[in-house]
């Protein structure tokens, strides 16, 4: 009995403990969510660039006679000049020119009202203005009211701007000196990963290959695709005889990026026409816009990603749209990196711990 006794102590004990760890365990999980939560989009954009430039850290390193710091440093202010500062000035010329409109539009409003804003137009959007004034009668007052008592609100949105690109530049920030990290010491960092993964290494290793992969996939298909509805948009231009042709093309670049981006450039690019007294270059180039140039980032994308990523094009295609939805911009990333990392875990549970395949 005193054996047995003993036994059943120390298993009650080792139960307990096992299970209290378990539960600091959860615990400072959820602590380090809360910690990484504010910072998890540029952690894990600068890990996806981590990931891209890898290979070209290692070359620069080689050529640079064994010095990877100084190989990160230039990655890094590469990604700045070519990346992020245009990101920056574009963020800020938009916010300023909002605000200039915004102030121009009120106070023209206010003291001249709707006729004084509408003789500033041009002639084909001056006769449209003063024919639909001049149809709405008591309304178009009722607008030129609403239009002054939105003063307040309109410096509101623009304060909300301003602090939206600050904490851009901020969010920025955090992710060039993350990413200056992980170039740097982002193979231990994968070596530690893997040690003390509870997966164990080799399930650990798969997974995080996976991560790599798609992450490839996702930053060169976006930058494919972004030159080929800048090149595209570049032919619409060039057709409808855009003025400064080749600044709407850089600025359709960047704005590929961004979901719908290039579209509303040309759109933009169209009203300019449309201003000129072009009214059917324009619409012909507003035209092409919606079936062209918004067409090539819905077929560039899923085909230049399908060859990488092990899933079908229409899981793909819906793992873009419901990750930009779900989580703004970085869902472009995350989409696809869940989806693929719920693939992998179901591939590796089935190999390894499914029902053996029947051979006949």
């Amino acid at each position: 009995m005193g054996p047995d006794r003993n036994s059943d102590r120390f298993q009650g004990a080792e139960l307990t403990a096992r299970r209290f760890l378990l539960a600091l365990l959860i615990g400072s999980a959820v602590l380090v969510a809360l910690v990484a939560q504010p910072l998890a989009t540029a952690l894990l954009i600068a890990a996806v660039l981590a990931v891209v430039l890898a290979p070209v850290q290692i070359s620069f390193s080689r050529a640079l006679r064994g010095r990877p710091k100084l190989a990160a440093t230039l990655l890094v202010a590469a990604v700045l000049g070519l990346v992020i500062g245009p990101l920056v000035a574009l963020s800020a010329v938009a916010v300023n020119e909002a605000t200039a409109g915004a102030r121009f539009l009120l106070q023209t409003v206010r003291g001249e009202g709707i006729e004084g804003l509408i003789t500033r137009l041009p002639d084909p959007f001056a006769r449209l203005a003063k024919e639909a004034l001049d149809a709405l009668g008591d309304l178009g007052q009722f607008l030129e009211a609403q239009i002054s008592a939105q003063a307040g609100r309109a410096a509101s949105a623009v304060g909300t701007a301003l602090a939206a690109t600050g904490a851009f530049v901020v969010q920025a920030a955090l992710m060039l000196l993350a990413l200056f990290f992980l170039l740097v010491g982002g193979h231990d960092f994968l070596a530690w990963l893997e040690n003390v993964s509870p997966l164990g290494r080799g399930h650990t290793h798969e997974l995080i290959g996976e991560f790599r992969k798609v992450s490839y996939a996702v930053i060169v298909s976006s930058l494919i695709s972004a030159a080929a509805q800048a090149i595209a948009a570049l032919i619409g231009y060039e057709l409808t005889r855009v003025p400064h042709s080749f600044f709407f093309f850089g600025l359709t670049f960047f704005a590929a990026l961004v979901p719908a981006g290039a579209p509303t450039v040309c759109i933009i690019a169209a009203i300019v026409l449309l201003a000129g007294g072009n009214v059917y270059s324009a619409l012909f180039l507003a035209v092409w816009a919606v079936l062209v140039v918004g067409m090539v980032d819905n077929i560039v994308k899923p085909y230049v990603m399908k060859g990488d990523i092990e899933m079908h094009g229409g899981v793909l295609f819906f793992a873009l749209i419901g990750g930009l939805a779900a989580f703004g911009m970085v869902g472009l990333l995350l989409g696809p990196l869940a989806v693929a990392l719920f693939l992998a875990l179901l591939r590796i549970y089935r190999r390894d711990y499914g029902p053996p395949e029947s051979s006949g």
